[in-house]
Order: C-alpha cells, then sequence, then structure tokens
C-alpha cells in the first residue's frame, strides 16, 4: 500500500511539474510581459501563503496589503528595465512601507511592531527575490533576455529533481538532520551533479552566457538554493506542519516548490550584475 501510495505522489509530481514547466515555458518565451505577469502571480501565491502560514502561530501581518506591495515590487521591477526608467522609481514603494505603521495604529494588535516587521519580511524575502530572478533575465544583454530566466529555473530544477532521487536511491548521511531529517549529502551530491550536466548544455540550447557563468551560477542555485530548502524546513518545522500548501499536487504548495529560488536568487543578481557591468 505504501509503494502505491509513493508511486502515486511520484506521478502527481512528475505530471505538475511537465505541466508547470510548460506554462511557464510559454510565459518566460512568449514576451517580457508575459514572464513579468507569470513571476508576479508566483510571488502572490507564495507571499499569500507564508503570510496564511504566519497567521498559524498567532501573528498577524498585513497579508492583502503586504501581498499588494510584493505585486507591484515585481511589476515595478518590469517597468523600469524594460523601459529604461530610473531606478528612483522603486520609491514608490516606500509609502506603502510607512503606510504599515500608521494602519496598526487602527488595528488592536497585541504585538504591532512584529506584524509590520512580519509583513515587511514576506515582501522581501518572497517577493523582492522573484524581482531581482526577473531583473536578472536583462543582464546579459540590457533588454529581456528568455533563455536566461529559463536557464536559472532549469538549473533549479536539476537541483531539485537530482537530489529528489538521488536522495531516495543512496541517501544515508544526513545532511542537516535537526532542520531536515530527509535530506541527505547523497541527495545533495545528485542535485548538484545534474545542475551541473545541465550547465554543461545550457550555452548550446541557450546562449546567453559562456559555459563557465552557467557553471558558476549552477554553483551558486545549488549551494543557496539548499539553503533556501533547508530555511523553508525549519519555519515549517516551526509551525509543526509537513507542507506549506496544496495548490501544487504532489509538490505541496508554492512555497514548497519555489523555497530554494527564494535565497539564491539574490545572488544569482549580484553575479549577473557584476559580470555584465564590470
Amino acid at each position: 500500500m505504501k509503494k502505491v501510495r509513493e508511486m502515486s505522489n511520484l506521478q502527481q509530481r512528475i505530471i505538475a511539474g511537465a505541466l508547470g514547466a510548460l506554462v511557464l515555458g510559454l510565459c518566460i518565451y512568449l514576451d517580457p510581459l508575459s514572464a513579468a505577469l507569470l513571476l508576479t502571480a508566483i510571488a502572490i501565491f507564495t507571499q499569500w501563503e507564508f503570510y496564511g502560514l504566519l497567521g498559524m502561530d498567532g501573528n498577524y501581518p498585513f497579508r492583502l496589503i503586504g501581498t499588494f506591495i510584493g505585486a507591484a515590487s515585481v511589476m515595478i521591477t518590469y517597468l523600469v528595465m524594460e523601459n529604461d526608467l530610473p531606478l528612483g522609481v522603486f520609491l514608490l514603494l516606500f509609502p506603502l512601507f510607512s503606510l504599515l505603521f500608521i494602519l496598526k495604529l487602527y488595528h488592536h494588535a497585541h504585538k504591532p511592531f512584529i506584524d509590520v516587521a512580519l509583513t515587511v519580511t514576506g515582501v522581501v524575502y518572497i517577493a523582492f527575490s522573484f524581482a531581482l530572478l526577473l531583473m536578472s533575465s536583462y543582464q546579459a544583454t540590457g533588454r529581456y533576455s528568455p533563455g536566461s530566466l529559463l536557464g536559472f529555473l532549469l538549473l533549479l530544477w536539476a537541483s531539485d529533481v537530482g537530489a529528489y532521487f538521488a536522495g531516495k536511491a543512496f541517501g544515508k548521511r544526513k545532511l542537516f538532520e535537526r532542520v531536515s531529517p530527509k535530506k541527505t549529502w547523497e541527495g545533495l551530491a545528485g542535485g548538484a551533479l545534474l545542475s551541473i550536466l545541465v550547465a554543461l548544455l545550457l550555452p548550446q540550447l541557450l546562449g546567453v552566457w559562456s559555459w563557465s557563468q552557467w557553471m558558476t551560477m549552477s554553483v551558486i542555485i545549488v549551494v543557496f538554493g539548499s539553503y533556501g530548502d533547508l530555511v523553508e524546513s525549519q519555519f515549517k518545522r516551526s509551525l509543526k506542519i509537513k507542507d506549506s500548501g496544496s495548490l501544487i499536487p504532489g509538490h505541496g504548495g508554492f512555497m514548497d516548490r519555489f523555497d530554494g529560488l527564494l535565497l539564491a536568487a539574490p545572488f544569482i543578481a549580484v553575479y549577473c550584475y557584476f559580470i555584465s557591468n564590470f
């Protein structure tokens, strides 16, 4: 019976993953606006999920306003990058952050500053990561590059898939047992190997970046993507839950699916910026 459940879960993962990859690929290659709207939608679902989980622990972040600020940050990034607008446009976000403190005056909360801090954390931790990923897709040529954005996601998926199957088949040595008992060093090695193999193919398949640059991005994604996975595991363990949600069959919630990206994206953005401008 256990085998049947495992196979069923694996089939759900494969089907949901294939459909998700198809939708993502189509949106990424359609045009810059569709890619921006796609990342905005994912940020909205992920952030909404995050605030909901915080509420389980007795907190009261501004779920709607925080998610709106997050969505706005991704779309403002698109407008700035696509239209070569000055970075000062991002100043539009700061009055929204200030508004959170004012609104808490009218909300009888036991710990108002903690609620505001958690709201801002959701924007920075989740929405800013998607905004930075979008920004990185403009760094290679100064214009939107679908190959860059797809390549980042392919490396992330390869790391996840390699870690999943290598961990299932060979996992023995615990990677970080206190936080995530099921994750192993063998799984990490499998994820790194598959991600590096994909990086070797990306110059021929997508171009954009050189072989050494894709390889460096692969290492960044494996290392910080793994930390992102562990950070989310720690968050879920503190709430005593298995998955962040159930919207994606076989994968759990949006945070479960994109947790690695949330910590890897800022490092990818910095790397892409420096190799493109210096």
